[in-house]
C-alpha cells in the first residue's frame, strides 16, 4: 500500500518506534493520527514533526476498551477516513519469573499487548472493509515464538498478537483490507522505562550490534505495509533465533536464557 495521501493511526507514538512511525509517515506523504497515553509525549513528537499540519494526536489508553472505540468513532468522523492502522504500543514485564509476578502487572501486560490491539483491531475493522485499499499492521515480538528468560507473560501476549493477526488475514484474504505482523528482535527504545521496570539488559547497551534502532524498526515496519507482506521478521538477532528455532527449540531457548541470565540485573 503506496502510504501517501493515506490516513494511518499509530498507537504509541509518543516515543520510540511509534514517534519514528509517525516521522517517517509524514516524510512519506501521509497524514498521521498519533496515539499515546502519555500527552507530554505526543506533544514532544508533534515538535520534532516540527507542528506538521499533517499530523494530529488523541491521548488514548488502549487499554480501555470504551475509549478505543470511543476514539475510533470519533477519529473516522473527525478525518473522514481511516486507511491504516499501526498498532505499536506495547510494555513488557519486570525481568521476574511467572510465580513472582504479581497479578495486576500480568492483566496489565496482557491488557495493553493483547486487548489493545484487539481492541484497535475491531474498533476500526467495520470502517476499513469499506475502504478501496485498507491495511493492518501489528506488532508482535522475537518473544512471541521464542521464550525469553522473566518474559513469559510478556512472550504470551505477543504471541497471542501473531496468531491473532495471521487468523484475521485468512478471515480477510477476499477483502480490501491487508494485514501483517511484524516480528521484531531488539530494539534499543525506552520500554523498560514506560513499563515501569528498572532492571537493565544487555541490550541497553548501545555498542550491542544486534539491536535495532527505532528509526530503522520503523523504516522496516513501513515497508511491510508497503509491500503488504504478511510476516515479518526484522533484526539480526531475531532472524537469527528463527533459524536457531527451526532446528532445535531446546538449543535457541539454552542460547536467549544464558544470555538473559548473564545480563539481566
Amino acid at each position: 500500500m503506496n502510504v501517501q495521501g493515506k490516513n494511518i493511526v499509530v498507537t504509541g507514538g509518543g516515543n520510540g518506534v511509534g514517534r519514528e512511525l509517525v516521522l517517517q509517515l509524514l516524510n512519506k506523504g501521509a497524514m498521521v493520527l498519533a496515539v499515546d497515553i502519555n500527552p507530554e509525549a505526543l506533544e514532544e513528537t508533534v515538535s520534532i514533526a516540527g507542528k506538521n499540519p499533517q499530523l494530529f494526536t488523541e491521548v488514548v489508553d488502549i487499554s480501555n476498551k470504551e475509549a478505543v472505540f470511543a476514539f475510533a468513532k470519533n477519529a473516522i468522523e473527525k478525518y473522514g477516513k481511516i486507511d491504516g492502522i499501526i498498532n505499536n504500543a506495547g510494555i513488557i514485564q519486570p525481568f521476574i519469573h511467572l510465580n513472582e509476578l504479581e497479578m495486576d502487572r500480568i492483566e496489565r501486560v496482557m491488557d495493553i499487548n493483547f486487548y489493545g490491539t484487539l481492541y484497535m483491531v475491531k474498533a476500526f475493522l467495520p470502517h476499513l472493509l469499506k475502504r478501496p485499499e485498507a491495511h493492518i499492521v501489528n506488532v508482535s515480538s522475537m518473544g512471541g515464538f521464542l521464550p525469553v528468560l522473566g518474559q513469559s507473560v510478556y512472550g504470551a501476549s505477543k504471541a497471542a498478537v501473531k496468531l491473532l493477526t495471521e487468523g484475521l488475514s485468512s478471515e480477510l484474504k477476499d477483502t480490501n483490507v491487508s494485514v501483517s505482523v511484524v516480528i521484531p528482535g531488539g530494539i534499543a527504545t525506552d520500554i523498560k522505562k514506560n513499563s515501569n521496570i528498572s532492571q537493565q539488559t544487555a541490550s541497553d547497551s548501545s555498542k550491542v550490534n544486534n539491536v535495532l534502532t527505532p528509526a530503522k524498526a520503523a523504516e522496516l515496519i513501513i515497508k511491510t505495509m508497503e509491500k503488504k507482506k504478511l510476516r515479518s521478521y526484522i533484526g539480526k538477532d531475531c532472524n537469527l533465533m528463527k533459524v536457531f528455532y527451526k532446528i532445535s527449540s531446546k538449543l535457541a531457548m539454552g542460547m536467549i536464557n544464558r544470555v538473559m541470565a548473564a545480563n539481566v540485573h
